[in-house]
């Protein structure tokens, strides 16, 4: 059937049996439907593909190999050069009015980490991610290096004018990622999946209803670990623990 089908690439499944049938071609009984489906079955059941065969244009038996698809990456060569900032909430908390979220950030170069907890009535509060840019800022600058960059998502919180003067104020850029592009932002998402699954999920389940200043206790523990004795296995920290790659040169370099 393949051979006849291959022999004769304009011929139809009808006219394919109808031929096969004939004692000229060994009184072959199969229907039209039959060989359709061993034309399919082997990649031949187009006129296209079988022409295609024959010419050795394409080859129904070798798949061409799939592109791969571009890796694309965050890159950022030392600490401060990229920092990412977002909001986690975390939710109604016994003890609290309002809301809790989690606010945080995160150097790219380094995975080094800051997290805080702060309540508002609804949504973040730009208050708070100022004075989290202010203490990153400060850090960084304590160990020898400048913030240079800040990618946030476009919240209310880091979109204000208070958010944006306090940017200006260290001397820095914020670079807002475009709608529906989280990826930009994705070293601080990791990041607040890690925080979720290695410290949060572990909390409340030893507490059936959790207060906020237990909570902020276990992430201040958290990110001591998470800081400073966590080897880390990404592209860029190559399983160094985060502060030794802030602070481990701190005494040979200058602010500035």
């Amino acid at each position: 059937m393949i051979a006849f089908s291959l022999g004769h690439p304009g011929f139809g499944p009808r006219r394919i049996s109808a031929e096969l049938a004939r004692e000229k071609w060994g009184a072959i009984r199969i229907s039209e439907h039959g060989v359709w489906r061993v034309l399919c079955r082997v990649g031949l059941n187009t006129r296209s593909r079988r022409l295609a065969l024959i010419a050795r244009h394409a080859d129904p038996y070798e798949r061409a190999p799939a592109r791969a698809p571009k890796e694309l990456h965050i890159d950022a060569s030392e600490p401060g050069e990229k920092v990412q900032m977002d909001c986690f909430y975390v939710g109604r908390l016994s003890g609290t009015k309002g809301t809790v979220w989690q606010y945080t950030a995160t150097d790219v170069a380094s995975g080094f980490a800051w997290a805080e907890l702060h309540q508002s009535e609804r949504n973040p509060r730009a208050r708070w991610t100022k004075e989290l840019l202010h203490r990153v800022a400060k850090e960084l600058k304590a160990a020898g290096w400048k913030l240079q960059e800040v990618t946030t998502d476009n919240g209310s919180e880091f979109r204000s004018r208070e958010f944006g003067q306090a940017v200006a104020a260290e001397g820095a850029r914020q670079r807002p990622i475009k709608a529906g592009r989280p990826n930009s932002n994705g070293c601080v998402e990791r990041l607040q999946l890690t925080i979720l699954e290695e410290c949060w999920r572990p909390s409340f389940a030893r507490s059936l209803a959790p207060k906020s200043t237990a909570l902020a206790k276990d992430l201040e523990e958290y990110l001591r670990y998470f800081n400073f004795d966590r080897a880390h296995t990404g592209r860029l920290t190559k399983g160094r623990v985060p502060g030794d790659i802030v602070f481990g040169a701190r005494k040979t370099r200058t602010v500035r």
